[in-house]
This record gives structure tokens, sequence and C-alpha cells, in this order.
């Protein structure tokens, strides 16, 4: 593994960073505040071609690795974490798994006018009841000659209230548990397909995020991405790939808080000295700097290892559970060293705070991912 970038991923870094500041950090407070869901903002960003970034062009994608993809994540979310988490969606959630078992019509139909960032996607794995338990869906669907009719509800989809399509997982034979979960694709304005409550949370208020309500909803037997039963399949090697990209906002929002803590530590004054000639901060700071670094290296050996095209779901469990726990550790560290002022949403600090909180959680628990690396690590014994 090379830790250098290359030309073409440090070209990458650099226009992303300087899209990143020009056009979504000014919004990041505003979106944050109101709740919008920044639409020009991923219209501009998929003009860059960050909607797809590591889908073959010939799918609509730019064309980059995983390695490159976790670096437009981070430089995102360093500004803003609702938009990073908008685009790891988009990216992670919706694109990869219809690329990957979709056939040659859905991909056209499906997956390339999302990949260019005309339309939208979103995930819908999680219900009320079943969280942490993917295999306990209760929405189910049954087939009825050439259609699956669905009946149920999911919750706290990611970009839920604006998609123009999702990946809903469904029950078609529950006696089978998880062998008789299924993946289709369910388009906006379909019959019985409704966008219920919109979810109030602490933090990453501009993701769209909502119920998806289905009842008596008729989709064809074509919307079926893989074959039936193999829903539970897809959804955990789409969560292996959307953990990285998790791992990688909560790398950036980590990245964000620092850069706020160090520059206010050197202009911030007190006893007649800058706070950053204090030992106790500069010893939060040489912590926040070690422990970005490590997240840092973790997701992109965890990008590295998806792009070398083995198996990734240990390496992507331990980047996620890392970088998440460093991002609530480094946020809380750099709100400490503003003192009262990290305290103020004057300050971006405290968004990015409430930001942090979420990465530990969702795309699964941090219990969840020392289950998932616990059992490699028995395995490989």
């Amino acid at each position: 593994m090379n830790l250098d970038l290359n030309e073409e991923q440090k070209l990458l870094q650099r226009t992303v960073r300087e899209f990143a500041e020009a056009e979504v950090k000014p919004l990041a407070r505003e979106i944050d505040e109101t709740g919008h869901f920044p639409r020009e903002t991923f219209r501009k960003a998929a003009e860059l071609g960050l909607t797809a970034v590591a889908l073959p062009e010939s799918e609509g994608g730019a064309g980059f690795d995983h390695i490159s993809y976790s670096i437009v994540i981070e430089e995102i979310s360093r500004v803003c974490a609702s938009t990073g988490v908008i685009l790891s969606v988009q990216n992670s959630l919706y694109c990869d798994p219809i690329y990957r078992f979709g056939t040659e019509e859905q991909n056209k139909k499906f997956l390339a006018p999302f990949a260019r960032g005309e339309k939208i996607g979103c995930y819908a794995l999680t219900e009320p009841q079943a969280g942490s338990n993917a295999a306990a869906l209760a929405t189910k669907a049954v087939r009825n000659g050439d259609r699956y009719v669905i009946n149920g509800t999911k919750a706290w989809i990611t970009n839920g209230g604006v998609a123009d399509a999702a990946i809903v997982y469904v029950n078609t034979d529950p006696a089978k548990g998880e062998k008789g979960i299924t993946a289709l694709v369910v388009e906006r304005g379909t019959p019985g397909f409704a966008v219920g409550k919109e979810e109030k949370k602490l933090g990453i208020h501009a993701t769209a995020c909502t119920e998806l309500s289905f009842t008596d909803c008729e989709v064809p037997i074509g919307n079926r991405i893989g074959n039936e039963g193999d829903g539970y399949k897809i959804a955990l090697s789409t969560l292996d790939g959307g953990r990285i990209g998790i791992a990688a906002q909560a790398t950036g929002i980590a990245q964000g808080a620092f850069e706020q803590a160090l520059a206010y530590a050197q202009q911030r004054q007190a006893f007649g000295h800058s706070i950053s000639d204090f030992q106790a901060i500069q010893f939060m700071l040489a912590d926040m700097a070690t422990e970005i670094d490590a997240a840092r290296l973790l997701v992109r050996k965890a990008a590295w290892k998806q792009d070398s095209g083995g198996r990734f779901s240990m390496e992507a469990s331990i980047a996620k559970l890392f970088a998440s726990e460093l991002a609530t550790r480094v946020t809380h560290k750099s709100m400490q060293i503003h003192g009262g002022y990290g305290y103020s949403s004057e300050y971006p600090v405290e968004r990015m705070y409430r930001d942090a909180r979420i990465t530990e959680i969702y795309e699964g628990t941090s219990e969840i991912q020392r289950l998932v690396i616990a059992a490699w690590v028995l395995k490989s014994l």
C-alpha cells in the first residue's frame, strides 16, 4: 500500500477543497439552521463528478478509485457534514449496489442519471423496529404476477424527502429470515409510495431524513436488484462501502474542528499569552492531530482494500469505529479549547460537535462495528 496520493488524487483533493470553501462552507450554517436540503450545491457537486466518484465513466461516474472517493467525502465534511453524508449516500448506498448487482437495463434507468447527479437516490433499510437487527424487517412485498405489492414503513432515510428513487429492502418470505429479504427500486411518484414525517435530529439537519411509507405499492419485477432473497447480502455488502464513506465523513468533521481549535488557540489571549502557549492546550492539539492522522490512514487502508477487489468488511468497520469515536473526541476538545464561545452557534465548532455524534450510530453503531471486527478476528484464529 502506497501512502502517497498520486497526482490525480492530489488534483482532485485541491479541486474539492476549493469547491468546499467556495460553495459549501458559506451555506453550512444556513442549512443547519433552516434544514433546507442543498439542491443547488448538490447540482454543482454533480458537475464536478462528485455524485459517483468511483463509478466508471461509461456508467456516468467520474472514474476515480475509492481512495479518491474517501478524499471527496472528507473534504466536503470538513466544512459541512450534512452535504458530506448526502453525497456519501448517493455514492455508496444508492449508486454502488445498482452498479454491482443491477442488470444492464437497470443501470441505464436507475443508475446513469443518478451517477450524473440528475436524480437523487436513497437507501431504505432501517425501520422503526429494525435498526441494528437488519434481518427483522416488517416491510413486506408479496409477489402478484409480474409485480410486487409493498406494505410497510421505513425510518431515518437520509435523502428520503427528496429522492427520485429508493432501494427498498423488503421481506418477501418471512419464514426464511435473512434469506427472505429482497431489494427493490421504488421510484418517486409510484402510487402507494409516500414520504412521511421528517426526523427532528440533533445534527446533520439538511439531509431530508424522513420516513417512507408503502401502502399497496406496486412495482414491476424488473425493479428487483439481484435475485429474490439476495437483499440481505446486497444490504450488508453495500454497508461495507458505506462505512468507508461515514469514516471519511467523521475524519472530515474532526479535521474541520481541529482547524477551528488551532486557529482559535493561536489568537485567543489569556494571562498575557495566546492560549496555544499553554501546555494543556498544546497536549489537546497534539492528541487531536495524532488521532486524525490515524483515522485518515485507516480510512485510506479500507478504501485501498476495496479497490484491490478483496473482502474489506473488517477494514471498513475498523475505520468507521475509530474515525466516528475520534470525531466525538476531537469536537469535544475543540469546544473545550473555545471555552464559552464553543457553546455558541456563532462558531462552527458547535455545529460540528452536534454533527459528529451521529457517525457513531448510522450505518452500524459502534457496537455493531465491534461485533463485525470480533467476528473477523476470531475467524482468523
